[in-house]
């Protein structure tokens, strides 16, 4: 969950509401592929309950992850405008929150605040991730940058975007559920 938790710090109420507005709550099934490597994809998924799988076809569809509650899919394609990497299939009945790619970039273009705030914090998520995946495929861990968004003199601004975070994730799974 610290990924959406990492995103959601970083919009504001008014970004959430609109997120919850254009976005739809779809259940995607046990065993159906909702992003196939290589095809294009118009969404960007947050997945609010439920756990799917990463694989990727060039590994021999080796697993490369598991994704549960609170991770944003898609967002590398929507960023580079590159085809997926991965597969992600679900392997329990999951709960997403689908954003279209096309309502994104309109309010992109025309909420600059928006904007400024979408690409911060997708630039944090993936900056996280890709230190996770470099700490985890390293022999070397204690070289590496821990799993946090900046350096030890940064705690308390972390555990108070944190808090606020989890507060907006756990709001827009109750106004989901009860939509």
């Amino acid at each position: 969950m610290s990924k959406v938790l990492a995103i959601l710090g970083e919009l504001s109420n008014r970004d959430i509401d609109w997120m919850i507005a254009n976005g739809s709550k779809e259940t995607i099934t046990t065993n159906t592929i909702l992003i196939h490597e290589g095809q294009p994809i118009d969404a960007l998924y947050i997945v609010l309950d439920g756990t799917m799988k990463a694989y990727v076809a060039g590994v021999g569809n080796q697993e490369i992850g598991i994704i549960t509650s609170g991770e944003i899919l898609g967002e590398m394609s929507f960023v580079d405008g590159r085809l997926p990497s991965a597969t992600v299939k679900a392997i329990e009945n999951t709960l997403i929150l689908s954003i279209s790619k096309q309502k994104l970039n309109e309010k992109l273009e025309q909420d600059v605040l928006f904007s400024l705030r979408f690409y911060r914090a997708i630039t944090k998520f993936l900056s996280t991730r890709l230190r996770g995946t470099v700490t985890r495929f390293s022999e070397h861990k204690d070289l590496l940058y821990q799993d946090n968004y900046g350096n030890n003199n940064n705690t308390e601004t972390l555990a108070e975007n944190s808090a606020v975070a989890k507060s907006r994730f756990e709001a827009l799974m109750e106004r989901l559920k009860s939509s």
